[in-house]
């Protein structure tokens, strides 16, 4: 029971300030349950670690500092799990749905930071979303949990089948990467069935939960309608990044791709580019790929998944209003129009700083790792050591997971950075911007224009 002082600061609180308590009390307490004996298959695991793995499982990234499948135990890997599916979900979310199964009033606060992850205008039956929601999560997981059940049945023990089937799903939908496998999926790198299933629920998982209720009401409930803006942005710009993260993975390794033969080397392709913007599942070995490919890969990284979804980055939505807001400076049109449509100034100027914030975080980032660790080099083999620990910074601010296995060599001063940009990621640019210097806006003072020299 919290006290009568601490429930009325929360119910005073903003949304976003919610979202992110939400997600820091989620991430201790995974850290706590973690470092109890039961966990691990040895019975301990350093603070730093428990608190890593617990971030990465609430921020759904997927990146480790130990085995999952070798280092805990059954109960820890349940432990990993259910973070990734509340975290997935959003605690926010959670604690709402509980609250309207036993009766208690959510209080107006709760309500906003619904409307806030799940719809992008107003609503009035944002608990019947959120009852979509949760509905729609829950079918998926189990269509998918079906489907793996039998993919690894006859190969393992019933119940392990069952457990892989479960686990991994969860861990597709939600975006985590998580995997009980040593090597992630690259056993199962040429099997359409795994394939298929795991980057169908990453997509699904992806898209984002507004998105998803837009086209389920209007093919499946009949809502009539035009269909906004949000939703056809992006679709279109997800089936873009995905094709286009297809063709460069062939073109780039098609010297890898010839060896798999081009059946398995095309879905190779198709796999790594869908996981590589939101999930850290992967077929191919990572560190072996070329550094175009890395360098794309970032790319696809840094763009991340959807708003409202369980991925980070700095979203499609912000990806397409920045590449419309470029074609219309390019043309020298004035306004910047999608689909028929102007976009508001508050919305362009939006997507820059969050990009420009983005951009700055993780070089930060990555410049503090590199300052704090000067000898990393003797630890980390090749001579892609930068390039190994900015493809590490770029997967954490996107909630991705992928990684060139430079994780488990970060010291702990490099640990805290990645689990920071793990939060930001998550949490959203936005967000953590209102919450650092306030959200309400200053007028100040304007003073006479002058003009500036650029380019």
């Amino acid at each position: 029971m919290l006290p009568a002082w601490l429930r009325h600061r929360l119910n005073q609180s903003h949304p976003t300030t919610l979202l992110l308590l939400s997600y820091l009390a989620a991430i201790i307490a995974g850290t706590l349950v973690l470092m109890l004996p039961p966990a691990t298959v040895n019975g301990h695991i350093s603070l730093i670690n428990a608190f890593f793995t617990a971030t990465s499982a609430v921020c759904v990234t997927g990146l480790i500092v130990v085995d999952t499948g070798s280092y805990f135990t059954l109960f820890g890997q349940g432990v990993i799990l259910f973070l990734i599916q509340i975290g997935g979900l959003g605690i926010m979310t959670i604690s709402v749905a509980l609250f309207q199964v036993i009766g208690r009033k959510v209080v107006f606060q709760q309500r906003m930071a619904m409307q806030e992850v799940f719809s992008h205008t107003p609503r009035e039956d944002i608990f019947y979303l959120l009852r979509s929601v949760l509905f729609f999560t829950l079918t998926i997981e189990a269509a998918g949990a079906v489907i793996l059940f039998f993919y690894w049945h006859g190969t393992v023990p019933f119940t392990q089948a069952l457990y892989n089937a479960v686990f991994h799903s969860v861990s597709a939908f939600c975006n985590a990467g998580f995997s009980r496998f040593s090597d992630s999926l690259m056993s199962g790198q040429t099997s359409l069935i795994l394939n298929a299933t795991i980057g169908g629920q990453i997509v699904l998982g992806g898209l984002g939960f507004p998105v998803v209720y837009e086209i389920f009401s209007r093919f499946f409930m009949g809502k009539s309608g035009k269909t906004s803006i949000q939703t056809k942005s992006v679709v279109l710009t997800t089936i873009g990044l995905t094709l286009a993260g297809m063709l460069v993975i062939l073109v780039s390794e098609r010297t890898l791709i010839s060896s798999l033969g081009w059946k398995s080397g095309l879905l190779a392709s198709v796999f790594q580019s869908i996981t590589c913007r939101t999930a850290g599942f992967n077929t191919l070995d990572i560190a072996s790929l070329n550094t175009a490919t890395l360098l794309f890969m970032m790319f696809l990284m840094l763009i991340g998944a959807s708003p409202g979804s369980c991925g980070g980055g700095i979203k499609t939505t912000t990806f397409a209003v920045l590449t419309t807001y470029s074609w219309s400076r390019l043309i020298r049109r004035k306004h910047v129009n999608l689909f028929s449509k102007t976009l508001p100034d508050d919305t362009v100027s939006k997507s820059l700083f969050v990009l420009l914030f983005s951009l700055t975080t993780i070089c930060l980032a990555v410049f503090i790792i590199l300052f704090i660790d000067p000898d990393h080099g003797t630890r980390i083999p090749g001579n892609r050591q930068f390039l190994s620990f900015l493809f590490e910074t770029v997967s954490a601010f996107g909630t991705v997971g992928l990684s060139m296995g430079v994780t488990p060599e970060l010291t702990l001063p490099g640990k805290l950075v990645i689990i920071a940009l793990m939060i930001i990621g998550r949490v959203g640019v936005p967000a953590i911007t209102y919450i650092i210097v306030g959200g309400a806006p200053k007028k100040g003072l304007q003073f006479a224009e002058e003009n500036l020299m650029i380019g």
